[in-house]
């Protein structure tokens, strides 16, 4: 389907500049509010999967900073306490760039939500001491079996979510869906620098010389996801 722009500009081929300014921006800003309305449907549904008094895991940021202003994992968030049930929030650091600790942190304390930073290493503990009530993340993109792909550490917290019967959520807009990806093995993961594990802002961690392995995403296969909240509905499917 083709957008307003290239409607309008197909068999024009001199505009002046800004007029084409003008038509991009006026695009832009459709596309920004179409995100936004969709975040919010997301959170209109998903906010139903979260009781007043639960305790939320998160990872990584699928926040206001990630999308068009509201979000998505943390959109259905914000719809809850927005609603006014009373909920806390477990924010993973999120390592190794600490997506969690710096922005994540950031947007549930800028929006008045009750929430506690942890190491990614602490949420199977969190999970086996029964302090997890549900887990919602993102996803980066999703394959047409409904695997899913999202920051590196995704995988790790649904299988423990599996493994304590906590439920595990994925929040993110139909646009994520890519049905050219028959299953998660073919999305292509990111592989990143590796002075990104060996320290952190300029400053080295590790031993001069030594080696890191930095995969920037992983997969989780639909089996230990309990649903997937877009602004169309829920799709639910697993059972915890």
């Amino acid at each position: 389907m083709k957008s307003r722009f290239e409607k309008e500009f197909a068999s024009t081929p001199h505009i002046k500049a800004d007029v084409v300014k003008k038509a991009l921006t006026e695009e832009a800003l459709s596309i920004l509010e179409e995100d936004i309305h969709a975040n919010r449907q997301m959170g209109t549904y998903g906010k139903c999967l979260i009781k007043d008094g639960d305790t939320i895991l998160t990872h990584c940021n699928a926040g206001a900073l990630a999308t068009g202003g509201y979000g998505t994992a943390l959109g259905i968030i914000r719809a809850a306490h927005e609603e006014g049930k009373k909920i806390h929030v477990l924010v993973d650091e999120t390592r190794p760039l600490l997506q969690g600790a710096r922005l994540t942190a950031w947007e549930m304390k800028n929006a008045g939500i009750p929430a506690t930073l942890i190491t990614d290493s602490m949420a199977g503990s969190f999970m086996k001491r029964g302090m997890v009530n549900l887990v919602i993340v993102g996803a980066d993109r999703i394959a047409a079996n409904g695997d899913v792909a999202n920051k590196i550490g995704t995988y790790s917290l649904a299988v423990l979510a599996k493994e304590n019967r906590v439920p595990f959520y994925v929040a993110a807009p139909i646009s994520t869906l890519d049905r050219r990806a028959g299953t998660g093995n073919e999305i292509p993961i990111e592989e990143r620098k590796a002075e990104e594990v060996l320290g952190f802002h300029g400053t080295k961690i590790a031993p001069e010389g030594f080696n890191a392995y930095n995969p920037a995403f992983d997969v989780t296969p639909k089996r230990y996801i309990t649903a997937i909240i877009t602004e169309k509905g829920i799709d639910q499917w697993g059972q915890v």
